[in-house]
């Protein structure tokens, strides 16, 4: 235990003390709800599947050939407990001039949405890992793979439409041969699908870079004046928090597609409680929720590593 004391806090005591700061600073703001695709519920885990495209017809000579259909991949989610809290000295409680040692039990709400924040970060963070917290598939692949599968038969994953890893940096050029990987994706079976990637997701090192390809009329050093191509076509979402592990990591994602396949599961819903232990006296404060996410399909985005 690491009780707040009177002796810890002994100025807290004094009524010259003028005014004490706290919860000063406003927390980055909260993603889920932009990012995914919510759910609450209790159960242990939660399973995610699909059934694959059925192949084209053949040509009919006298008698039907019958396709048949392959079975997507599993994922699991399973979510996790996270628990704080804090604990006050009764007599801290009862001699504190300012009035704002109690008050600070509501930083645990504080502290636990930015932790559920984090949490809500790494699909983008380990974008290119296949080392799971809280999920498991039979794919085994990681978000952003150049080896993703399908159990369908024949279907040749090299040839193309199965790879959304790159390691191009991001400028204009870039991103127009990302556009173009993502027009190429491929269903189970290896055919075209319709995607609409429109969402470039950084952190605030690519800001300006990304501004400046999203607004500019004109091609960037171009001698020939021409018009460019990317202005007004891309939204943006800015993420300061990723470039606490890299600053220029960046990301495509067709925003429709990844409130679909891109999964939060609240277990339990962010509760609190408070006690006062008999043997102490003590104050006690906790905060409690359980939460996991995962992905049911990676056709959403494309995450450049950039070395």
């Amino acid at each position: 235990m690491n009780p707040l004391t009177d002796r810890q806090y002994v100025r807290f005591l004094d009524d010259r003390l003028k005014k004490v700061y706290t919860e000063r600073y406003e927390g980055l703001p909260l993603i889920i709800d932009k990012f995914f695709n919510r759910v609450t519920d209790k159960s242990a885990w939660l399973e995610y599947s699909s059934i694959g495209d059925v192949p084209d017809p053949e040509l009919f000579n006298g008698n039907i050939m019958y396709q048949g259909v392959a079975p997507g991949f599993v994922t699991k989610i399973t979510p996790l407990e996270y628990a704080g809290g804090i604990i006050i000295e009764r007599r801290l409680l009862d001699t504190d001039k300012t009035m704002t040692v109690e008050k600070k039990a509501k930083g645990l709400a504080t502290a636990a949405n930015r932790k559920m924040n984090k949490l809500a970060h790494e699909p983008f963070i380990y974008h290119d890992s296949s080392a799971f917290v809280f999920m498991s598939t039979d794919e085994g692949t990681a978000l952003c793979s150049n080896s993703h599968l399908t159990k369908a038969s024949g279907v040749n994953t090299s040839a193309g439409g199965f790879d959304n890893l790159s390691t191009l940096s991001f400028d204009a050029v870039n991103l127009e041969a990302l556009r173009i990987v993502s027009l190429g994706f491929r269903s189970d079976i290896g055919e075209r699908i319709t995607t609409n990637f429109d969402t470039i997701v950084h952190g605030s090192n690519l800001s300006e870079a990304v501004w400046t390809v999203q607004n500019s009329e004109h091609i960037t050093d171009s001698m020939k004046n021409d018009k460019s191509f990317q202005r007004g076509r891309w939204k943006s979402i800015e993420l300061p928090y990723l470039d606490d592990f890299d600053t220029n990591d960046w990301f495509l994602v067709d925003s429709s597609a990844m409130k679909e396949a891109l999964i939060w599961q609240d277990g339990v819903p962010l509760e609190f409680n408070a006690t006062t232990d008999f043997d102490t006296l003590m104050r006690k404060y906790a905060d409690y929720f359980v939460v996991g996410w995962g992905w049911n399909d990676w056709r959403w985005i494309i995450g450049s590593s950039v070395s």
